[in-house]
């Protein structure tokens, strides 16, 4: 069943998103060869405690941590380790929160320190594809139209679109109605209203779409074992319009990356 929220709850939704938001601009400046994703883990629990929220993975379907890292050729639910990161690696960090009885569920790749130009590119074309997702996220339109705008940007780059793993609605629970793939066709799924919380979160392959899991029953990562890149947003539906609750502001400013999208993803 999909809830509907009011504006008062999106509103309250909003500073989970933000909290996240906040957790993962503080990583960003963190995020460095020799770091291992354990001690990143440590650092997002203790700054989401400090501001009056509950990390919402640590537990979650016995989730051993708060942070989801996954390295490279990991696509998502990687489990944080002692392993110090490496010049040239990325890692996609996911990251949720409870705060005022509402969940943030948001995630960025990060690179550390110099990549090659291949990784840089699909890094950008991923978080390209986001945003077009997000600007599909319209009244009237349905589920599918958000997954078909971002396959058709992914593919026509030649990368692969995970079809195991989606995006999916967001509240009260972590994981609510509808579910949200990062493929479909125009016009199909569940039609898209006011009031509808989404997370978003291509998550796409250098090569093929094709994923399988590690023994530790969690991991996820790319069966060719080429890297894989993954960004997601909360996204509200406010008078017609995709707004988005979380932001990626605190970590272009630790990054010094200028922002050129607005809140409304235009």
């Amino acid at each position: 069943m999909i809830v509907i929220k009011s504006l008062d709850e999106i509103e309250r939704m909003r500073r989970s998103a933000l909290m996240v938001s906040k957790t993962l601009g503080m990583l960003a400046s963190e995020i460095k060869p020799g770091v291992s994703s354990l001690q990143l883990d440590k650092l997002a629990e203790n700054f989401i405690r400090d501001n009056g929220g509950q990390p919402g993975f640590l537990g979650m379907y016995d989730f051993p941590n708060t942070l989801c890292t996954s390295v490279n050729n990991e696509v998502v639910h990687g489990i944080p380790s002692k392993k110090p990161l490496v010049e040239g690696d990325i890692i996609s960090i996911d990251c949720g929160v409870l705060f005022d009885e509402y969940y943030g569920d948001h995630a960025y790749t990060f690179a550390v320190g110099e990549i090659s130009n291949e990784i840089k590119n699909l890094l950008q074309i991923t978080k390209e594809s986001l945003y077009k997702g997000i600007l599909a996220m319209t009244a009237g339109n349905r589920v599918g139209d958000i997954g078909h705008a971002i396959q058709q940007h992914c593919e026509l780059h030649g990368y692969g679109v995970v079809r195991e793993l989606v995006g999916h609605g967001l509240g009260k629970k972590l994981h609510e109605d509808p579910q949200v793939p990062n493929y479909g066709k125009r016009n199909s799924g569940k039609l898209l209203k006011d009031g509808m919380v989404l997370a978003i979160e291509p998550m796409i392959n250098l090569g093929t779409h094709k994923v399988r899991q590690l023994n530790d029953g969690w991991s996820i990562v790319t069966q060719d074992d080429k890297v894989s890149a993954h960004f997601e947003h909360d996204v509200a539906i406010i008078n017609g319009q995709p707004e988005i609750l979380s932001t990626f502001d605190y970590i272009y400013e630790a990054l010094g990356i200028e922002n050129k999208k607005s809140k409304k993803a235009s």
